[in-house]
């Protein structure tokens, strides 16, 4: 089975950068426009997950709130969490890692460099489960 992403983004130009970037490597992406969005869909689809890109600026919830919500989730809290971010500020990365999040990443980045901080965190989780 492909591999899965949750991203939850609200711009669409950037859904569209990591849609282009992962698609043609055969994942499949799950997008979200929010949050709660976000949220819920993490819950829905728990065990097909194996990874979830996080804006941090979204309408109806916070990336904080949602990383929060996600890793408070038993259920969730083993699936990987980077942070995807323009908030590239002194100290943001501190609160992603601090709602939980696994990793963080500031716009603009490198597709590659977002290529290969998703492919190392699947193939460390894969690496830990008895798939």
């Amino acid at each position: 089975m492909a591999p899965t992403i949750l991203h939850v983004e609200d711009n669409a130009d950037n859904r569209q950068i990591v849609r282009d970037l992962f698609s043609a490597r055969g994942y499949r992406i799950i997008e979200a426009e929010d949050g709660v969005s976000g949220v819920e869909l993490a819950s829905r689809m728990a065990n097909e997950l194996d990874i979830i890109l996080m804006d941090i600026q979204l309408p109806k919830m916070s990336g904080y709130d949602a990383v929060r919500a996600i890793k408070s989730n038993r259920k969730l809290r083993d699936i990987p969490i980077i942070v995807v971010t323009s908030y590239a500020l002194s100290g943001d990365d501190r609160k992603a890692f601090e709602a939980g999040a696994d990793d963080y990443i500031a716009k603009p980045y490198k597709p590659s460099e977002l290529r290969i901080k998703v492919e190392t965190w699947i193939a460390g989780r894969k690496g830990n489960t008895k798939e």
